[in-house]
């Protein structure tokens, strides 16, 4: 679930550009200068409100079919989101973890150089089949 696609509605604000809201989230609304800016700004306005359902434990909401949105005046534009980059871009703050190894293992490590941080995480990223 790394790609998401969610329908968006971009209105013509009165003053100049652009907002947009979400049908399936309600909460989430973004404004922007232009149709650029806007899109730019509701990735990130998703991106916000999605990550935060998920740290709140609340439930993420299927995208409506687009044929099933009502888009009043506004235009309906799909809105794509990488949740994997919106991660490392929003909470790359590394985090201190405790591992045991065998004490040959680790000096062998050690003695060639091995930088541990580095080789858990290129394994964790194979592991979970994920790139950089």
């Amino acid at each position: 679930m790394n790609k998401l696609f969610y329908p968006a509605i971009f209105h013509t604000a009165e003053e100049s550009g652009f907002w947009v809201s979400f049908p399936d989230l309600p909460e989430c609304l973004t404004e922007g200068d232009d149709m650029q800016d806007a899109y730019e700004m509701a990735v990130e306005a998703l991106g916000l409100c999605l990550t935060e359902r998920k740290k709140d434990g609340e439930v993420i909401p299927d995208p409506t079919e687009i044929n099933k949105i009502d888009t009043e005046d506004g235009v309906l534009v799909i809105v794509e989101f990488d949740m994997l980059e919106y991660q490392k871009k929003h909470n790359s703050r590394a985090v201190k973890k405790t591992l045991s190894i065998p004490e040959w293992l680790n000096e062998e490590a050690v003695n060639r150089g091995v930088n541990f941080s580095q080789l858990l995480q290129e394994a964790l990223m194979a592991k979970l089949n994920i790139g950089r």
